[in-house]
């Protein structure tokens, strides 16, 4: 038997209503008779029932017509005609789930049943609300640049053309009913939306738990924390931040809401908003992952969980913290896939590289990395040693804590609780003949006189401070009572560091700053030359930056710095003295390069 195409498109529809009603009538009936018969042919639909939905369809049909015509505006197509699928849907015929393959399969698009548990918010947020509904579309999944939208019409392609617009993505349309969309589009584009898409149906498997670390079987006190959707929400942001190359998980509780965030690039971006009232049992499954006291709500806690994600293994190092709206968590991510121990990649300019080469190459004395928290102080110091390390040398660190094992390294744990401190763990090194100690931080007195008494007696060691530049880890040791011959002859030298964000190629332009703001820079350029900024897009999430590069100020001591701490110099005159790059300089090297921004230089490289 011979049909014609079904309609099942928005001009297929828009061709049959332009005919009079009776001819309207059939060639529906006939373009409908490919579905109706697949329908019937499945076991899903009566023939007697095929010509109900037909005729239901025929009425519907009309309505519509005389609707646009005494409205007298001129309607979207898909506004004019109803769909024979939806028709059956609507009458109860066939269920949405056995009759959306069959319609996929007619259209040659995949065809998807609608529910929250399939929608990621951060890829509904990429289309604003007006434009999903004028589009009738709705974004499900981001991989990559590629974005799955579901579409009432996926052969649309001027829809397809204004999503990629938006979106800055490739399309890959997939095919549902209208009435999905109506129904589930002003859900998805509420505050709390994120929460209960990821309950309603996550998939666990994706993310896998580490049995030894997490005990997988405990009940009782912890019920609440069970139940699936909590489980499903902790996982989702677990899997979300691993994907998103987040370093830091925060979850805080406020007045009206959880706030969930992450820390991409340096910044905190919020991701998500679980209802007030899922915030303790949130707390208690991350706990039970980390092996924490769920009991103990009124002092910190401290720990640690192993998850494998696709093969991938991660690390998170949990810490809660009580506050008065009740307990906050940080799960730091400590992802070894996305970082990169090699000092020729860190972003070092050459002449700063051939400094730390150098420095490192040192038999004894100190060499320490400085910055603020979060700088990559860590990172950089395992790179040093995985530069120096091999079979002939007996490398030990104590950290706090480990956060990454490293191959022919013998790595040790601080652990407060039991009396391990930096400056006792760092005594009985001394006793297992080391060639080169990692110090995680120089803390205390204690800590400091220690690593310089092993930096004078024939050892290399690395250790950080907290200090704004190079040039104050000198004064910072002055300040915890070290005396300034030690420094002297103990130093080799200063590493002090900084990230800045990279400007997002997507989104970055040109433009020409004011005098005014390259003299407070000390800019020493060509005035005249362009610099970069970026507006913001849905590559970088409005934030202008994706990545970040690390700058860096080397403080080498020589015959001249070790005069001027023997003789008292103050932090000022050090630092007239120093000849190399400086953070600054750095940063605005990169700035010229069009790599980061002058406004991130001043954030970042500023130093008083």
């Amino acid at each position: 038997m011979l049909c014609q195409p079904a309609i099942e498109t928005a001009d297929d529809f828009a061709a049959a209503i332009a005919l009079p009603a009776s001819r309207s009538h059939l060639r529906i009936r006939k373009q409908g008779a490919l579905l109706g018969e697949r329908l019937i042919e499945a076991g899903l639909l009566r023939p007697d029932q095929l010509e109900s939905a037909l005729e239901h369809q025929k009425v519907e049909t009309e309505r519509m017509r005389l609707q646009a015509e005494a409205d007298g505006t001129q309607r979207s197509k898909r506004g004019r005609f109803k769909r024979l699928g939806e028709v059956i849907t609507e009458l109860g015929l066939v269920d949405e789930g056995d009759l959306i393959p069959h319609l996929g399969e007619q259209l040659g698009v995949e065809g998807v049943r609608l529910r929250e548990g399939l929608i990621d918010p951060l890829a509904v947020g990429l289309v604003p609300r007006d434009e999903a509904e004028r589009l009738r579309a709705l974004p499900l999944m981001r991989v990559r640049d590629e974005l799955t939208v579901a579409m009432a019409d996926p052969h649309d392609l001027s829809a397809i053309d204004s999503l990629a617009r938006i979106s800055g993505c490739r399309i890959r349309p997939v095919f549902t009913l209208a009435a999905s969309i109506d129904r589930l589009l002003p859900r998805c584009y509420e505050d709390d939306f994120a929460v209960d898409s990821v309950t309603a149906d996550l998939d666990v498997e994706q993310l896998d738990f580490d049995a030894e670390t997490i005990d997988l079987d405990l009940s009782g006190s912890i019920q609440l924390a069970e139940g699936s959707p909590v489980i499903n929400l902790v996982n989702y942001a677990i899997v979300q931040a691993i994907g998103q190359g987040a370093s830091d998980i925060h979850i805080e509780p406020g007045a009206k809401c959880t706030s969930v965030r992450f820390r991409i690039d340096g910044a905190l971006r919020e991701v998500m908003k679980p209802r007030k009232d899922l915030h303790s049992a949130i707390v208690s499954r991350i706990k039970v992952m980390a092996k924490l006291d769920i009991a103990e709500h009124r002092q910190p806690q401290d720990g640690r969980l192993h998850v494998r994600m696709n093969r991938r293994e991660v690390d998170l190092r949990v810490s809660t913290l009580p506050t008065v709206l009740g307990e906050k968590v940080v799960m730091r991510v400590l992802d070894r896939q996305s970082v990169t121990f090699d000092l020729n990649r860190l972003g070092m300019a050459d002449e700063s590289l051939a400094i730390a080469n150098r420095m490192l190459r040192r038999p004894h004395g100190l060499v320490l990395v400085t910055g603020p928290t979060g700088s990559g102080k860590t990172t950089t110091l395992y790179s040093a040693i995985e530069m120096i390390k091999g079979v002939q040398r007996n490398i030990i660190t104590v950290e706090n804590p480990v956060e990454y094992q490293l191959e022919l390294i013998n790595q040790v744990q601080v652990q407060s609780d039991t009396g391990m401190s930096f400056a006792k763990a760092l005594r009985s090194i001394l006793r297992q003949d080391p060639d080169v100690i990692m110090v995680g931080e120089i803390r205390d007195r204690e800590t400091a006189e220690t690593a310089i008494q092993a930096a004078l007696t024939g050892h290399l060691v690395l250790s950080t401070l907290h200090t704004n530049d190079s040039a104050s880890a000198i004064t910072r040791l002055v300040d915890m009572g070290i005396e300034r011959f030690k420094i002297s002859a103990a130093l080799v030298g200063v590493i002090a560091q900084r990230l800045v964000r990279n400007l997002c190629p997507s989104c970055r332009e040109t433009y020409y700053p004011s005098a005014r703001i390259l003299s407070d820079l000390q800019f020493q350029g060509d005035t005249r030359h362009p610099f970069a900024q970026s507006r913001g897009c849905s590559q970088c999430f409005e934030s202008g930056y994706r990545g970040r590069t690390g700058i860096y100020e080397m403080l080498e001591c020589n015959s001249s710095l070790r005069t001027m701490i023997n003789d008292d110099a103050n932090l000022d005159d050090i630092r007239a003295a120093h000849r190399g790059p400086t953070l600054l300089s750095e940063g605005l090297r990169l700035a010229v390069d069009s790599v980061t921004s002058l406004d991130e230089v001043t954030r970042v490289a500023l130093v008083d």
